[in-house]
């Protein structure tokens, strides 16, 4: 069993400047403001500047460490700066970097691995393709693949589902504070509900319900009256990110795949964050017999941070021609080697086997907090894709943004970085990388504790003391 301790900065935060951001992290915060355009976000909720990085922890500018559970938007799976990754990009550079779509050893072997990885069974009934740098390149890829093969134009998407900020993946992502000020994005495009358990909207519960959601889809797709022309893809996400980190139950996937192949139309499984063993699967998707027609990967594809989108797709949906779908940088091939690299740790260190541990250490020490903060709601997620969903009332299930907000701000500011999310901005999104130790998890839910003691004054009953409970 591999020690991943030494893949680290260290296993802990140091906050050695009397506030957040120090002084040396003002002064390139307040360059930023001046010299890049406004539509820098980060930032502004975690208001460092970053130095150096490896494994888990953070470096800032003034020499302040901090845990990462954020992990560049869940793209840096093997972590920062992981030098068994980096040594394949450095060979790479020496040889070639940029070949558009030329065939080199290089990127066939990271599409022999990236089919490899599949189901045994389904290996060799997909094809991969590769689009531009970022997830939002696959997803407008794969629109484009599905409307080409079946001539038609309408595609279902999902409530609080994210696919990227670019007009197609815009489009199908719920979240209308990302376009509220754009007059139009493409067309024919219609949401259905997830299957968000926690908030169901038909007001059911767990285990009794019968996906009745499934059954709006199914409303939707054979009731001429529905309003919705027959589309030509369904998308979703398997396990949704933006929206919650919300993992739908058993059989949902399954449902929605059976359905639509009823009804000719294509699935699409966006895998973008929970992809590249997160879940503890190469894709989430395999936790399950759902086998969708394309399948979008990107973010932890490129190992530790190089941007590297692809397509992988059923041959049977093959429907573009040469040069009906192209990209200047599409397969880049430092961001190949990167890939490589990356499969080769993962296999070599049994990261799936150990995310999945790690996934469920840290599920257990949340479910401990959650004992004690009458406010967090629900811990849920699979592998190291975790949300924490806090509410007002454990029955009302209101939500409670402003907590989290001071909640995040007091972790910030004792060492602890990660995302907030969801459709009410009430979730904590933890994706760290998959690396991370039990020592780490152990200091960041201590930090996280600490940040619950401290915003009590504000929020009385955030925290059961400790004292309190031996009192007890």
């Amino acid at each position: 069993m591999t020690d991943f301790s030494q893949y680290h900065l260290g296993e802990d935060a140091q906050i050695i400047t009397e506030s957040i951001p120090g002084p040396r992290s003002q002064a390139l915060l307040q360059e930023q403001l001046e010299l890049e355009g406004s539509v820098v976000s980060y930032p502004r909720s975690i208001p460092i500047a970053f130095k150096r990085a490896k494994g888990a922890i953070v470096e800032d500018a003034d020499g302040n460490r901090f845990i990462d559970f954020f992990a560049g938007a869940g793209v840096l799976n093997l972590g920062h700066s992981n030098a068994d990754v980096l040594a394949y990009t450095a060979a790479q550079q020496q040889e070639l970097v940029h070949c558009l779509d030329f065939p080199t050893e290089n990127k066939l072997s990271a599409i022999r691995k990236i089919l490899g990885n599949l189901p045994e069974h389904l290996r060799d009934q997909y094809k991969v393709s590769f689009g531009g740098p970022t997830g939002s390149d696959a997803v407008e890829a794969a629109i484009k693949l599905a409307k080409i093969k079946t001539g038609r134009d309408t595609i279902i998407a999902f409530t609080g589902g994210y696919h990227g900020m670019t007009s197609g993946a815009l489009a199908l992502t719920s979240n209308v504070g990302f376009r509220n000020k754009l007059p139009s994005l493409i067309s024919n495009v219609h949401y259905v509900p997830y299957s968000y358990c926690y908030r169901c909207v038909f007001k059911q519960e767990p285990g009794t319900c019968n996906n009745q959601c499934v059954d709006y889809l199914r409303t939707v797709l054979e009731d001429s009256h529905s309003g919705v022309p027959k589309p030509a893809a369904i998308i979703l996400e398997p396990i949704q990110g933006e929206g919650g980190n919300i993992v739908p139950p058993d059989g949902y996937l399954e449902d929605i795949v059976r359905l639509a192949h009823k009804h000719d139309v294509l699935v699409i499984f966006d895998e973008i964050q929970s992809g590249f063993f997160r879940s503890g699967e190469f894709l989430s998707c395999m936790h399950t017999d759902a086998v969708p027609d394309i399948i979008t990967i990107s973010k932890g594809l490129g190992g530790v941070g190089f941007p590297i989108s692809a397509l992988v797709y059923r041959k049977d949906v093959e429907a573009w021609g040469p040069g009906q779908h192209i990209g200047t940088f599409r397969g880049n091939q430092v961001s190949l080697a990167a890939s490589n690299g990356a499969f080769d740790f993962v296999a070599k260190h049994g990261v799936a086997e150990h995310a999945t541990r790690m996934g469920e250490y840290l599920t257990s020490r949340l479910e401990e907090l959650k004992q004690d903060c009458p406010y967090l709601g629900q811990v849920r997620g699979r592998g190291l894709m975790i949300g924490m969903e806090f509410v007002q009332d454990q029955s009302s299930k209101e939500p409670f943004a402003e907590f989290v907000q001071a909640f995040r701000h007091a972790c910030v500011h004792r060492g602890l970085l990660f995302e907030v999310g969801g459709h009410y901005n009430n979730v904590v999104r933890l994706v760290p990388p998959l690396i991370i130790t039990p020592t780490i998890i152990d200091n960041a839910v201590a930090i996280m504790r600490s940040a619950l003691e401290a915003i009590a004054v504000d929020f009385p009953g955030a925290i059961v003391q400790e004292e309190a409970m031996v009192e007890a």
